[in-house]
């Protein structure tokens, strides 16, 4: 199962063309949903008229050079290991979900553009480690970890239009893991499973502007444009960080609330 391209083995029935055209299709609707979301909350001119306003009232001129090397801190430490989660299981939640659905995305395209034929191999091990990895880490934030469900006691069933994106991001991956198995075995349930993996996909994709799927390319620049605001002083007008005794701050953080 783990080392069989499920996209040959169901190339007879959905043509190698249309998985491709597919894949495109799902990649426009990302980027047109990303900017539509721009454009309707006004993100790009919040960010705009933030950086100049971080600009204009810092206390120091922050060089470009200054910038790009921030650019790489925040990259290495808040995108790439998620250091800004206080809460060491919500970090590796996430770390698991975010590495395995790029894992998950990069085998796809390359078994879906590479040799059609090609039924084994490294592609297709990435392909089900990554499905495998975001339903770990999915699964684990959506029962154990959502803020709604550990802190306030809500039923972990319970759906909101916020839920889209993570609930089709598990949809995707789920529907995957349950397609591959299907079809090792040779049921003929293998095609039905297929095209709901599609649907799965056309949602989490499709769904851009009415979920949080452009989070993740906001969630960047927010972090830059605060650090360049701490690095010129200007602090996005918020006061400094307090400076009192440790005996008497962050005893908040000693136990984890449970307000229900």
């Amino acid at each position: 199962m783990f080392s069989q391209n499920p996209f040959a083995e169901v190339s007879a029935s959905i043509s190698p063309a249309f998985m491709q055209t597919f894949v495109v299709v799902m990649a426009i609707l990302v980027v047109a949903g990303t900017l539509y979301d721009v454009i309707h909350k006004k993100s790009l001119k919040y960010f705009v008229e933030s950086w100049r306003a971080s600009k204009a009232g810092g206390r120091k001129q922050v060089s470009g050079g200054e910038v790009a090397s921030i650019a790489v801190k925040t990259a290495v430490s808040e995108v790439l290991t998620s250091s800004e989660f206080c809460n060491p299981m919500r970090r590796i939640a996430h770390l698991l979900t975010m590495y395995g659905l790029i894992a998950h995305l990069v085998a796809t395209v390359a078994m879906v553009f590479g040799d059609p034929g090609a039924s084994s191999g490294l592609w297709p091990l990435l392909w089900h480690l990554g499905a495998l990895m975001v339903c770990v880490g999915g699964y684990w934030f959506w029962f154990f970890i959502r803020v709604d469900v550990a802190a306030e006691g809500n039923s972990p069933f319970r759906v909101i239009r916020a839920d889209l994106f993570i609930l089709s991001l598990l949809a995707v991956s789920t529907l995957a893991l349950v397609w591959s198995a299907v079809q090792s075995a040779g049921s003929s349930w293998s095609v039905v499973f297929a095209s709901l993996y599609l649907v799965a996909s056309a949602v989490l994709f499709g769904g851009v502007p009415w979920s949080k799927f452009a989070h993740m390319f906001f969630k960047p620049a927010a972090a830059l444009q605060k650090h360049v605001a701490e690095a010129n002083g200007s602090m996005d007008n918020l006061p400094p960080e307090s400076k009192a005794p440790k005996q008497f701050g962050l005893g908040i953080k000693r136990s984890l609330p449970r307000n229900y």
